[in-house]
């Protein structure tokens, strides 16, 4: 009697077995096929990445381009007053304006850059500002009615080390020089440099009188410095 019991519930419970294997089935097959939500930190990680991209250099606007912003203070107060000569590499663009783009233009001696319409402007001897100035004077009304002017210098003129230095020579000019950073430049000071005799002649010196200078004085476009032997 035990027995036939036992076979009973046996034969009952495979049955209930077979019954709900197709619904198993049936319910893994949909999980495989069903895509995989990705969790709301991942989702917000892509989108930031997508945010941090760069922005295509079409797309960004001309005229405010990280080149025309002076990176460092002593750039800005130098720019302000610092005169364009022969030696300095300038850019130029006019906002939506393609054919006035005028990119790492090196000036000579006549100082002048060729615009359409415009002709040889005369640059040589005048700020970043005055330059933006004359080029949107002469822009606006008979060609363009809002023209957004922008210019800035790629490179400075090159300033001049010579004397007891490893590598004498021209070197592009950087704001905030020094005479100490200048040399540095250069390869350094040579081992029988006198750091008392070093001397300065300024670009703008109508003299050209060698200055003498400390290893702190600061250097600008154009300036020659020659540093001296030590004869002790």
């Amino acid at each position: 009697m035990l027995n036939h019991f036992l076979q009973m519930a046996s034969l009952r419970a495979l049955l209930l077995l077979l019954c709900s294997a197709p619904t198993l089935v049936g319910a893994q097959q949909s999980s495989q096929l069903a895509p995989a939500k990705q969790p709301d930190a991942i989702v917000l990680t892509q989108a930031a990445d997508a945010a941090a991209r760069p922005i295509p250099a079409q797309a960004r606007a001309a005229g405010t381009t990280a080149e025309a912003v002076p990176r460092t203070e002593a750039e800005r107060q130098l720019l302000s007053t610092y005169k364009l000569r022969a030696g300095d590499v300038i850019s130029l663009r006019v906002f939506g304006e393609e054919d006035f783009t005028r990119d790492k233009t090196r000036l000579n001696d006549a100082g002048s850059v060729s615009l359409p319409f415009l002709g040889e402007v005369p640059v040589l001897g005048k700020t970043v500002s005055e330059v933006q100035d004359i080029v949107t004077s002469g822009l606006k009304g008979k060609y363009l009615v809002n023209p957004r002017v922008t210019i800035w210098i790629e490179e400075y003129r090159p300033f001049f080390v010579n004397g007891m230095v490893e590598r004498p020579g021209g070197y592009p000019f950087q704001p905030g020089l020094n005479v100490r950073k200048a040399v540095s430049l250069a390869g350094g000071f040579k081992e029988r440099a006198s750091l008392n005799k070093i001397f300065v002649i300024r670009e703008g010196d109508p003299s050209q009188n060698p200055q003498k200078v400390d290893v702190n004085t600061i250097v600008g476009p154009g300036d020659s410095i020659t540093v001296e032997e030590s004869f002790f």
